[in-house]
């Protein structure tokens, strides 16, 4: 059965990194929910925007896969760019969709984890102190109503470069919210804390970049197989920018099936490609 992850937050957990800007990540075994179906991964996973791009959970999901090279993982993408926790509120639309493709995954998959990234939009006007208290009910409704009481909850921090620059300006509270992360993650059981110290952002200056959200889910993944926060960046994670490129047969398809419909080939181009996987 596919082990499955909850994608849960704002902006940074949907994803804005730039696509270009790192090698993708293609893995047969690494599923998205979409359309109600178990797809291939291909970013952005969490489409809630036009402008999604590159987030954490591709290399978490890789990390994952590298362990467990014979299951398939699977992402529920539900992060919204923008909302503050009161957007999460249990009686909110944003909370009630979460909970309507989490109960369809569990038809097919184990939820094994949930991914939670989420407070720029709570670093202004002292929001930061009911941060804590509104962030307790969400998470334990959720628990609640999806039997999930035991499953890991990895929150990760809000960048170092906030408060400065761009829309990132005005996210001056932002430390002050990282300070609610970690309480939470040390008082609430099955919850770790991972840092965002060192991490770049977009020009924005709020957004990761996308070389910056390939570590960060290096950091979410070690925090979640090892069950432990973490606190200061892995001296390992430049390895989450390298990419696996012996591509399996489906993964070959994929790959020129989607830069065919995309016109980075030709349709003659396609046929040939085709032709050498087939014969391989």
């Amino acid at each position: 059965m596919t082990k499955s992850f909850l994608m849960l937050g704002q902006s940074n957990m949907a994803g804005r990194g730039f696509l270009h800007e790192v090698d993708p990540i293609y893995n047969e075994k690494i599923k998205m929910l979409r359309n109600g179906q178990w797809q291939m991964m291909a970013e952005p996973i969490n489409y809630d925007r036009p402008v999604a791009g590159v987030s954490l959970a591709a290399s978490f999901a890789e990390e994952w896969s590298k362990v467990n090279p014979d299951d398939e993982i699977g992402l529920i993408p539900c992060a919204e760019g923008g909302s503050s926790l009161n957007d999460w509120h249990p009686e909110g639309t944003l909370f009630k969709h979460a909970l309507s493709e989490a109960r369809f995954a569990l038809e097919s998959s184990e939820i094994c984890g949930i991914l939670w990234h989420q407070g720029e939009s709570d670093s202004n006007h002292a929001l930061h102190e009911t941060y804590y208290e509104k962030l307790v009910l969400i998470i334990d409704t959720l628990r609640k109503e999806l039997e999930l009481e035991d499953v890991p909850l990895i929150i990760g921090g809000l960048g170092d470069f906030l408060g400065k620059i761009g829309f990132g300006k005005y996210a001056t509270e932002s430390q002050q919210v990282n300070e609610q992360l970690l309480r939470f993650a040390h008082t609430q059981q099955n919850c770790y804390f991972v840092t965002a110290e060192g991490l770049t952002a977009n020009p924005d200056g709020i957004h990761l970049d996308a070389v910056s959200q390939r570590k960060f889910g290096y950091r979410y993944y070690e925090a979640f197989s090892k069950k432990c926060d973490v606190l200061t960046p892995l001296s390992n994670e430049e390895q989450s920018l390298k990419t696996n490129t012996d591509y399996s047969k489906t993964e070959q398809i994929y790959i020129y099936s989607m830069n065919m419909a995309l016109s980075k080939i030709t349709y003659a181009e396609f046929e040939a490609k085709m032709m050498k996987v087939m014969q391989s």
